[in-house]
């Protein structure tokens, strides 16, 4: 009661490994508190043995941050923590988190849109800028630390803490609406299962006096207000838009996307209830599925007619786009919500590793194949946008102005409808689209459960299975809105105003302060990484931390 906790005296009447008690207060010696490595070889220090007694970055000292004496410590989870079976399983789980559906719609148009070749020069400087070095930063710190989104900020800020529970909120609201597109992308798939895709004719009930086909042998006449039967399919089948007005009224529950969507939860929750040891093996199949089939349908792409005008129009540099602001504006948002920073997953991913692997070549790695394979996935578009160009007798930037999932849901699946063996190429690149949003819902729901399971392990450590099920339960219910007629407003709605902004202040208040509060100024963070991988951090990697990723963000 008179002298403070962490006076000398308390350290140093304490002998080698002993707990000492002093006015009824349990102090733990902080020369104790090791935690061990699964590798046995090394022992690692916690955050409290850095100097005894010493202020931390934080403002605690070692003896206040040392283990805890409670049996539910900082030195029980550790040791007992879950790990990657194999490397490999975490290098796929990271490359299907970072590959998206984003990948294959989203880059494309962007790339065209701003340029064409001419993006690729401001799209490269920020990924090496901007992208990778936040990136790396927090595998850096979910593995040195080996905690969740939210508890990590005990050990780094305690005031930004915050920052943790805005992550889980927005992975909350993005598993919300991201699955009603996949949702959308299974009822294609089942629909794929037929002689004559569904799309191709304008026999059907839904089709109105406005459907128009470009592909008929006839001679057709195409007015303001045609339309083609694969939009007609989507819009009033599909999607069943017009049954609702608007924001204001959204309509009825659309029984078929409901049952749809009700599956996909359960594929998520079968894959990831009992932790990485299942979601690493499963994502064996959904990280390189998407790879065989984009191979497919790139060989498939560049052997039709036609094909050569859409790589020219994807291509093509316009230097002139370098001037304009906003050019750089989108190479920016693109890498980063390419490689998606900020979400908690990298966090939660690095922090089941081993503690001295190389996530420093992690990071090369995994950035490096998620900018190849939206690179690539241009051309799996535009070598089929070329061919529609073709069959229109039109000019590609008419073909090409659908944008988001339209032109996914419309124009791709409307030039395979037209392809030879159509039935066969609509199943697979469905399958992909399926494939490629699974890895990415597993990491963002991981983000949340190991931030929520670090941060209340009295409560949640034993009981994995029933929050995981909770959480889907809720993230269902959430998505009710989305699976209106008029879903579709509020899954734009999102996708527009809501992730973007919340994600990038996030990101940026991370940023900061991992590197003015925890790293830079203290050297703490450089510090940490050296314990980890045997060298510091070079200067390339301190200024982008301190100062250009900040300004990237901002």
């Amino acid at each position: 009661e008179t002298e403070p906790l962490t006076s000398k005296k308390d350290v140093s009447d304490c002998n080698e490994g002993e707990d000492c008690k002093e006015n009824r207060l349990l102090v733990r010696n902080p020369k104790s508190a090791l935690r061990r490595v699964e590798d046995g070889t090394k022992v690692h220090p916690s955050q409290g043995d850095k100097g005894e007694a010493a202020q931390i970055s934080n403002g605690y000292s070692g003896v206040q941050s040392s283990v805890p004496c409670n049996g539910m410590g900082e030195l029980m989870e550790l040791e007992d923590r879950e790990t990657w079976s194999k490397k490999i399983d975490f290098l796929l789980s990271v490359i299907g988190y970072a590959v998206d559906l984003g990948n294959v719609w989203r880059f494309p148009y962007i790339c065209y849109q701003n340029g064409g070749g001419a993006f690729l020069i401001p799209y490269t400087i920020m990924a090496i800028f901007g992208g990778i070095p936040l990136f790396y930063m927090e595998l850096a710190l979910g593995q040195y630390h080996r905690n969740g989104c939210i508890s990590i900020w005990r050990k780094i800020c305690p005031i930004f803490k915050g920052i943790g529970f805005a992550i889980c909120i927005i992975d909350l609201y993005v598993a919300s609406y991201y699955n009603t597109i996949m949702a959308w992308a299974f009822y294609y798939l089942v629909s794929s299962f037929a002689a004559q895709l569904p799309w191709t004719s304008c026999t059907n009930a839904w089709n109105t006096g406005n459907c128009t086909n470009y592909f008929s042998k006839d001679n057709v006449s195409w007015s303001l207000h045609s339309m083609s039967p694969a939009e007609e399919f989507y819009t009033r089948q599909v999607l069943q838009v017009h049954r609702s007005h608007g924001m204001d009224d959204l309509g009825g529950i659309s029984w078929q996307l409901t049952l749809c969507l009700l599956l996909i939860f359960t594929i998520v929750y079968f894959s990831i209830w009992k932790g990485v040891k299942t979601s690493g093996k499963v994502v064996w199949v959904t990280a390189t599925f998407p790879y065989i089939i984009l191979f497919i349908l790139l060989v498939r792409g560049a052997t039709l007619p036609g094909a050569w005008r859409g790589v020219l129009y994807y291509l093509k540099p316009d230097w002139q786009k370098l001037l304009a602001t906003e050019v750089w504006v989108d190479a920016a948002a693109q890498i980063f919500f390419s490689l998606g920073p900020g979400f908690g997953v990298l966090l939660a991913y690095a922090s089941y590793n081993k503690f001295h692997n190389n996530c420093y070549q992690d990071a090369l790695v995994t950035s490096t194949v998620n900018c190849v394979t939206s690179f690539v996935s241009g051309f799996v578009i535009f070598t089929v946008l070329g061919y529609m160009a073709e069959m229109r007798n039109e000019d590609v930037s008419q073909v090409a102005k659908d944008t988001g999932p339209s032109l996914l849901f419309i124009t791709y699946a409307e030039a395979i409808a037209n392809m030879p063996a159509s039935t066969f190429f609509a199943i697979i690149f469905f399958l992909m689209l399926l494939t490629l949003g699974l890895d990415s819902t597993f990491a963002g729901l991981e983000g949340v459960i190991t931030g929520v399971l670090d941060e209340f392990p009295h409560v949640w450590s034993k009981r994995r299975e029933l929050f995981v099920l909770g959480l889907i339960i809720i993230c269902f219910l959430g998505s009710l809105a989305t699976l209106t007629f008029g879903g579709a407003y509020v899954v734009k709605l999102f996708e527009e105003y809501a992730t973007g902004p919340a994600v990038l202040t996030v990101v940026f208040l991370e940023a900061v302060a991992v590197a003015w509060f925890y790293g830079m100024v203290t050297a703490a963070f450089c510090n940490d990484v050296k314990e980890m991988l045997g060298f510091t951090p070079g200067w390339y990697w301190r200024v982008c931390w301190v100062a250009i990723s900040p300004i990237f963000l901002l």
